[in-house]
């Protein structure tokens, strides 16, 4: 209770002021997220499968947050959209749809590991990564209304604040986070609210639920709550859509300027905060399979490698060689970056040169590291 007295008590006019309480109920769901997360963190994972959980659950992430905005690909054709293997004919946007979520999924994972705190610039960059690609420039704030409509009535659903309010809004939003975090909120409690305010806010004319969602992600990994990646939130909001989008629904009027603005958050945040709870625990549950059921050690020389050199070695699962262009949507780098990577890795001796040729260059495993591709088929049954 004593976190939710000093969030109330942040009256600044250019801080957002959410109103909500912290129940005993979730007071109870924030103490099972902690519970889990220890669970999670003091069950090391071999590399090879612990980079392997990783990239399925990213897929899952890409998969389901697209899906919830209407995407038509399947579970398996959007892993294999992310390969870059199909193009299905008729569904291009669907496909440049989840190769954008994926990069830009990517990217968050790497902000966060840097430490980078959350602005506007961030969340304007991260909506050109998600809209237009790597390539595109930081997206401004909408410039005029836009309406939330029922598909099949056509009946407004939510009418946001008008443009001219959005900078302030977003603004106001950024420091609320700044504060909360300094005032020591639980990271849960501020990745729940900042993503119910966003989507409020809806600053973009299209992309806002996929931006809250990976904003979401990114504060949650920023404090540590990212569980090494292995978890997609994500599916389990597309999985009881109506749960997702009732819990959102603060107030009965469809206009912001009609209560939504001032609107007891208590329940959506009730429903973030057990949505976690249950996604954490069965993260923990699969740690104490692990621990129960241990997997073959590794040499030390594999247990070494560092985050994305981990990363990397978990795509070879899938293909025996990878490009530069591959390696660094894996990694949420540039493709310069992740080309000074690639060639590091050559002489230290963990890659190599499997295609000389400039244009097509490729890279494979060395064979000291190759031989421990195999313990990935541990957790194929999963």
């Amino acid at each position: 209770m004593l976190l939710e007295k000093q969030t109330r008590r942040m009256m600044n006019p250019n801080i957002w002021n959410p109103t909500y309480t912290i129940t005993p109920t979730i007071a109870q769901r924030l103490m099972a997220i902690e519970a889990a997360k220890a669970v999670v963190e003091h069950t090391p994972l071999p590399p090879t499968i612990e980079a392997e959980l990783r990239r399925r659950a990213r897929i899952r992430s890409t998969h389901y947050s697209t899906r919830i905005e209407g995407n038509r690909l399947t579970l398996e054709e959007t892993e294999q959209a992310i390969a870059g293997a199909h193009t299905f004919q008729g569904r291009e946007r669907d496909v440049v749809e989840v190769r954008h979520y994926w990069d830009a999924l990517a990217r968050v994972e790497s902000w966060a590991e840097q430490g980078r705190p959350l602005t506007e610039a961030l969340i304007k960059r991260l909506h050109a990564l998600v809209m237009r690609g790597p390539r595109a420039r930081p997206t401004p704030y909408r410039d005029g209304q836009n309406v939330i409509r029922d598909v099949a009535s056509g009946a407004i659903v939510y009418l946001p604040p008008e443009a001219q309010d959005v900078p302030r809004l977003m603004k106001a939003l950024v420091q609320w986070v700044r504060q909360a975090e300094q005032a020591g909120a639980p990271a849960p409690v501020i990745a729940g609210l900042f993503h119910y305010q966003f989507v409020t806010i809806h600053p973009y004319f299209d992309g806002n639920g996929r931006t809250a969602r990976l904003l979401a992600t990114f504060l949650l990994h920023r404090s540590g709550y990212g569980l090494n990646g292995y978890f997609s939130l994500e599916e389990h909001h597309a999985r009881d859509l109506e749960s997702y989008y009732r819990a959102l629904v603060t107030h009965p009027h469809h206009n912001y300027y009609e209560g939504r603005a001032q609107a007891d958050l208590t329940p959506w945040l009730a429903y973030f905060i057990d949505t976690l709870a249950r996604v954490f625990t069965l993260a923990q549950e699969e740690a104490l399979n692990l621990a129960e059921h241990p997997l073959p050690s590794e040499p030390e020389i594999v247990r070494g490698l560092d985050r994305r050199a981990r990363i990397i070695l978990g795509m070879f699962h899938q293909s025996e060689q990878i490009t530069t262009k591959d390696a660094a949507r894996s990694l949420g780098l540039s493709e310069r970056m992740t080309r000074n990577l690639m060639q590091d890795w050559v002489k230290s001796g963990f890659l190599e040169v499997a295609e000389p040729s400039r244009r097509k260059r490729a890279y494979r495993l060395s064979a000291i590291y190759r031989q421990y591709i195999g313990s990935l088929s541990a957790i194929d049954g999963d």
